[in-house]
C-alpha cells in the first residue's frame, strides 16, 4: 500500500550501505548504522531550503503576532470571518503557514517507511524491497555491540535468539542511545523556543506547545526506546543532531541578514536626512509660486547692503538761502556789526 515510501527509503539506506559496506564489510554494523545515519542526512539535506522558508515564516508570524491576536478578539463571535481576516492579513505579508509544515510532514512517512523496512529485514525472509536476499541476510548478521540493528528491549526471547543475540546486549546499546536521543531532543526543542518573541511566547497556544516540546517529547523517547529497534534510535539521534546543527547554522544566517538590513536602512535615513546646521527647506503649497530668496553679493558689506532712503519721499521743501557770505544770520548787509561805545 505504501510502497512508494517503502521503495526510495530502502534504495537510500542500501546506496550507503554499498558506499559503507566496501569500507567495513557488508555485514559490518558500523556499515549499517552509519548507512541509517546518512540516510536522515541525505533526508534533511534535500529539506534544507523548506526549513530555511519555514525559519522566515515562523519569523514573519511573530512580527505580526500582535496584529493576529487583535483580529481574534475583533472576531471572537464570528469563526469564518475571523479565519477570511487572518488569511487576509498573512497573505499580505507573505506567509504561507502550511509551508511552515512541510519539514515536519515529510519526515513521517520517511520515518513510517523506514521502521517497516528494518521491521522486514528477519532470517529467512528473502527480498525487501530494494534489497535482495543477500542483503537482507547481511543486515540480520550484523551487529553492533553484540546487538542486531532490528532487536529491541521489549523484543520476545525467541526473536532475540533468531537473531543470535541477547537482551543484555540490546539493553547495552539501547539505553545510551535512548538517553542520549531524548537529550539532544530536549536541547533542540529548547534552542526553538529561546528564537521565540516575547509576544509570542505569551500565547497561551504556543506556552502549551513549547512544554510538549521541552518535556514531553523528550520523555516520548525515553518510553518509545523500549520498543523501538536499535536502528531506530539511531535515526532518531541523527535526526536530532542534524536538526540542533541546522538551527544554529540558520538562524545565525538569517540574523546576520537582519543585521546588515537595518545597518542599510540607517545609512538611508542618516543619507537624506539634513545636514548639521543646514536650514530646513519649506516646500510651496500646490498652486504656490515659490518665493525668491533674496540673496546679498559676495565681499559686500551689511552697510552696503541697506537700501539709501528715497529722497523724493521727503515732506520737506528745500528754501532758497537768503544769507551773504561773510555775515551772520541774524544781520543785514548795512547795518554795523556792533555797539560802538560812545565817546
Amino acid at each position: 500500500m505504501l510502497n512508494f515510501i517503502y521503495y526510495p527509503v530502502s534504495f537510500i539506506l542500501w546506496c550507503w550501505h554499498w558506499v559503507f559496506g566496501h569500507i567495513f564489510g557488508e555485514s559490518s554494523g558500523f556499515a549499517w548504522a552509519l548507512a541509517v545515519v546518512f540516510l536522515v542526512f541525505t533526508l534533511r539535506a534535500i529539506l534544507f531550503k523548506p526549513f530555511v522558508g519555514q525559519v522566515r515564516s515562523m519569523r514573519k508570524m511573530q512580527e505580526f503576532a500582535p496584529e493576529l491576536q487583535k483580529i481574534k478578539k475583533k472576531y471572537a463571535n464570528d469563526k469564518q470571518r475571523q479565519a477570511q481576516e487572518m488569511q487576509k492579513l498573512q497573505s499580505e505579508h507573505g506567509v504561507n503557514p502550511l509551508g511552515g509544515c512541510l519539514p515536519m510532514l515529510v519526515q513521517i512517512p520517511v520515518f513510517i517507511g523506514l521502521f517497516h523496512v528494518l521491521r522486514s529485514f528477519r532470517p529467512g525472509w528473502g527480498e525487501v524491497y530494494f534489497f535482495d536476499a543477500k542483503g537482507v541476510e547481511s543486515f540480520v548478521n550484523a551487529k553492533l555491540f553484540g546487538a542486531n540493528l532490528s532487536t529491541f528491549i521489549t523484543m520476545p526471547g525467541n526473536e532475540l535468539a533468531a537473531f543470535a543475540t541477547d537482551r543484555n546486549n540490546v539493553l547495552l546499546v539501547s539505553i545510551p542511545l535512548m538517553i542520549v536521543a531524548s537529550i539532544a531532543t530536549h536541547f533542540t526543542a529548547r534552542h526553538s523556543v529561546a528564537r521565540q518573541t516575547q509576544a509570542a511566547a505569551d500565547n497561551p497556544q504556543t506556552a502549551i506547545m513549547n512544554k510538549l516540546t521541552l518535556y514531553l517529547f523528550p520523555i516520548g523517547v525515553l518510553v518509545g526506546g523500549l520498543f523501538f529497534p536499535i536502528a531506530i534510535l539511531l535515526y532518531w539521534l541523527s535526526n536530532n543532531a542534524w536538526t540542533l546543527g541546522q538551527q544554529y547554522v540558520v538562524y545565525h544566517r538569517i540574523d546576520r541578514e537582519e543585521e546588515a538590513k537595518k545597518v542599510e536602512a540607517t545609512a538611508q535615513r542618516n543619507a537624506l536626512a539634513p545636514k548639521p546646521g543646514a536650514k530646513p527647506v519649506t516646500k510651496p503649497k500646490p498652486g504656490q509660486k515659490p518665493q525668491p530668496q533674496s540673496r546679498k553679493p559676495a565681499g559686500a558689506s551689511p552697510a552696503a547692503a541697506t537700501p539709501a532712503p528715497d529722497v523724493s519721499e521727503s515732506t520737506e521743501t528745500a528754501k532758497p538761502s537768503t544769507e551773504v557770505p561773510g555775515l551772520s544770520p541774524d544781520r543785514s548787509p548795512g547795518k554795523k556789526q556792533g555797539n560802538k561805545k560812545r565817546r
